[in-house]
């Protein structure tokens, strides 16, 4: 009974058609937005700026949405409270970090049936992404290359054992690019140039915007599709480099997300419509917010039956001596 309004294989110009009927409703007015992305949230600024007259909340949950929304605010052009419950702790862990760890490796075997051990992959950001993803290409037996523009990032990649480089550095060798940085032309034609042949360029940061696909579209390249999200561009020396959906997200694209880890979002995500749309005038004003611990702790605990999991209670005595009611939050809200 809902209308939906998105496909696979969307062209730009399809995305935003679906994003204007999802709102170019006559009679119709939104009260809460809930985004991934961000895009929505820059389409309403863009092109019906009256409708936050009515909107009580803006709930976003990725990494490049909140960027977005912390950039308004800053400029003081955000003109309702907004939910970052991308940085909401159960969230990233699951949907980044968890899902990534799972889906990268059912992405690239669905589409290139590849072998993972012994081959070089360099990974672009240490994010939860990309630690999700070192993750799971590592225990294969892979030989992992990362690059990080995060010094905390960096040396965390070292500690777990992955070599840092630069993407030039490495370039050449590697078998695999796999970009997590949420950034945008990490992968330049330059790179893509200097690739050896065979090589599989995938993404699984944001959206379409860190493989520089468009340098690629040139009368010298063919194209040649070789499955569903799977192309063959090819070099006029016969090189050629294998491209997954377009550059388009691997995991959305060429795998599936795990029912669990909706279930973590999408009850995050609930929880942060709620909050906002029920409180009190003044509680959240014209700023970005975390979702409170307690919600994300609540999250977290409707889950664990799952696994028939336990949790220990504190004593009175105990819950004393450290501080806290015994029912939660029992992290501050800076705790990472």
């Amino acid at each position: 009974g809902f209308p939906v309004f998105a496909w696979k294989g969307e062209s730009e110009d399809d995305f935003w058609w679906c994003i204007d009927r999802c709102v170019n409703v006559e009679g119709w007015q939104p009260n809460m937005i809930l985004d991934d992305g961000g895009d929505l949230t820059h389409w309403i600024y863009k092109k019906y700026p009256n409708m936050f007259k009515k909107i009580k909340g803006i709930v976003e949950e990725s990494v490049t949405g909140v960027h977005r929304l912390y950039q308004l605010s800053k400029a003081g052009k955000l003109c309702v409270p907004a939910m970052n419950v991308n940085d909401s702790v159960t969230k990233q862990k699951f949907d980044n970090l968890y899902c990534c760890r799972e889906s990268i490796l059912d992405g690239l075997k669905r589409t290139t049936d590849m072998m993972f051990g012994g081959k070089q992959v360099v990974v672009c950001g240490y994010g939860e992404v990309g630690k999700g993803c070192c993750a799971a290409l590592k225990a294969m037996g892979s030989i992992v290359y990362v690059t990080e523009i995060d010094p905390i990032c960096a040396l965390q990649a070292c500690m777990d054992g992955f070599r840092l480089v630069k993407l030039n550095e490495v370039i050449r060798q590697v078998d695999i690019v796999i970009t997590c940085t949420g950034n945008k032309n990490v992968v330049t034609r330059e790179h893509l140039d200097r690739m050896k042949n065979s090589c599989i360029v995938c993404n699984m940061g944001h959206s379409n915007t860190e493989i520089d696909v468009a340098s690629l579209r040139t009368p010298e390249l063919t194209w040649e599709r070789v499955r569903s999200q799977v192309d063959h561009v090819i070099w006029p020396d016969g090189k050629r480099i294998v491209l997954l959906a377009e550059g388009r997200l691997l995991n959305l694209s060429c795998s599936t997300v795990p029912t669990f880890v909706l279930s973590i979002t999408a009850t995050t995500q609930a929880l942060a419509l709620i909050e906002l749309y029920n409180a009190p005038e003044g509680r959240y004003k014209q700023d970005v917010y975390l979702l409170p611990k307690k919600m994300d702790e609540y999250v977290a605990s409707l889950h664990l039956p799952t696994f028939d999991a336990h949790l220990t209670e504190l004593t009175d005595e105990q819950a004393k001596y450290l501080g806290l009611n015994k029912n939660g939050p029992f992290k501050p809200n800076y705790y990472r």
